[in-house]
């Protein structure tokens, strides 16, 4: 069904795995969309009740594909699809994201570099190898971050790291992105994908709308004022209850 991710769904887990190993899973366009349907359709499966992104091979994923971006820096068209840029995965998915339903964990089995490190940003848990550089080299190529990473990067992080971060062009290793906050747990390589599971294994436990709740109330509170933030939280209470009768 994919030509540039797989999707496998087992034990209540979907996982989404990119798949362009011999080109350490370099992102295209065309992988971005298959991205996208692959999140709607782990959305749209009662059976799926946790998604885990990660990547074949040793990298997660190193950035946008170089050779379609020569192509695309002078102005001709790379492959089937829309253009870059204009994809759903660069101009959707990242508020799709935000508001999904469904427990994200993304499993960084690698490098990742660019998008390959924005993409994960939306997601609930970051989970890192140990061996991986994450690389925020954007203004190296002369772009700026996307996937609204200038959001989300500050918020993790604080804005004084994210902006040493991004103007520097850092490549960081993932005890320095576990210590920034960037992700939650660093692991060894051997261990991550079991580790990834076990933590999406007890999530999948919990009743799907239990999860949906929290979800939203944790997304939203942090731009709520306290009083609010328990607005919210006795709203969501009580239509779960509801929901139980």
């Amino acid at each position: 069904m994919y030509e540039k991710i797989s999707y496998e769904l087992a034990e209540g887990i979907a996982t989404i795995t990119l798949d362009r190993a011999d080109k350490l899973n370099a992102y295209t366009p065309e992988m971005g969309e298959e991205i996208v349907d692959a999140f709607s359709r782990a959305r749209d499966d009662d059976l799926a009740r946790v998604v885990i992104l990660t990547g074949r091979g040793r990298a997660f994923c190193a950035g946008v594909d170089l050779d379609y971006m020569k192509e695309h820096m002078a102005g001709r068209k790379a492959g089937p699809g829309p253009a870059l840029g204009q994809e759903s995965f660069v101009r959707e998915f990242p508020l799709e994201l935000l508001s999904y339903a469904k427990p994200v964990i993304a499993a960084i089995n690698g490098d990742a570099f660019g998008v390959g490190v924005t993409m994960t940003l939306g997601c609930d848990v970051r989970l890192a190898a140990d061996s991986a550089r994450l690389g925020l080299n954007f203004t190296g190529l002369g772009m700026l971050p996307g996937l609204g990473s200038t959001h989300l990067l500050p918020q993790l992080v604080g804005t004084p790291k994210a902006l040493e971060w991004v103007l520097s062009g850092a490549v960081i290793t993932a005890d320095e992105a576990g210590a920034a906050g960037l992700v939650q747990r660093v692991v060894a390589p051997d261990h991550l994908a079991d580790e990834a599971r076990t933590l999406a294994g007890s999530m999948a436990e919990k009743r799907p709308e239990v999860l949906a709740a929290a979800k939203r109330a944790l997304r939203l509170g942090p731009a709520s004022s306290m009083a609010e933030a328990m607005a919210r939280e006795r709203e969501l209470s009580t239509e779960l209850a509801s929901r139980r009768k």
